[in-house]
């Protein structure tokens, strides 16, 4: 057998195989990339916990019973909130808000607090691969507690009442740190059960806008 060639296919064969390593390397980094693109904790193991705070413009509903009526108002406040990104569409957030209520025959204020949980409408594959989905959606819901206090001589009977809320919005991301946020809730309250009317519930239209700071 003739074996004169067999130096010269030893030398070749190191040659051949460091040419292919940089094809390999590359499929295995793409490979890495796809997995990426449908990991759907990507956003939030980066930055996983937020604070936030906004402006809340109040529409306040009308109300009756067979005797009186009342008619609501408009009021201004403010909130803040702290959350947790449990997915990168998927958060918790526990949120404050310090309740203004008016109608035109007694107002209410109180300490209000939720605890919401929130589905943001994320393209996953398209963010992660891209990082350029500015516009996020989102939708959730809220249940909570409000502490309450009324004046102009009204009483009630519930100074503590449940609260329930919806809400939509969106969120312009400018970054992966900071995070506008437009939205609107639906707010209802338990009957706080006031002297001039019964069976109120007190429940209004809100207007928010504020801020999110991602870390």
């Amino acid at each position: 057998m003739n074996l004169k060639f067999l130096p010269y296919l030893l030398c070749i064969l190191p040659v051949a195989a460091n040419a292919t390593m940089p094809y390999r390397s590359e499929l295995i980094r793409d490979l890495s990339d796809e997995g990426s693109a449908n990991d759907s904790e990507s956003f939030a193991r980066e930055r996983r916990f937020y604070i936030g705070g906004g402006y809340n413009f109040s529409m306040w509903q009308n109300g009756a019973d067979e005797l009186v009526s009342v008619v609501g108002k408009n009021t201004s406040s403010f909130e803040g909130s702290i959350g947790v990104r449990v997915y990168d569409t998927f958060r918790l957030e526990a949120n404050y808000y310090k309740l203004k209520a008016d109608w035109d025959a007694f107002s209410i204020s109180g300490n209000t607090l939720f605890v919401n949980a929130i589905f943001d409408a994320r393209i996953d594959s398209a963010y992660r691969l891209f990082h350029k989905q500015v516009l996020v959606p989102y939708v959730g819901f809220g249940a909570g507690m409000s502490s309450n206090s009324v004046n102009n001589n009204v009483t009630m009977e519930n100074k503590v009442s449940p609260v329930l809320s919806a809400l939509v919005g969106v969120g312009i991301e400018m970054g992966d740190r900071f995070t506008l946020d437009l939205g609107y809730r639906y707010l209802f309250m338990s009957s706080p059960k006031f002297s001039v009317i019964e069976n109120f519930t007190p429940s209004a239209n809100q207007l928010r806008i504020g801020a999110r700071v991602n870390f």
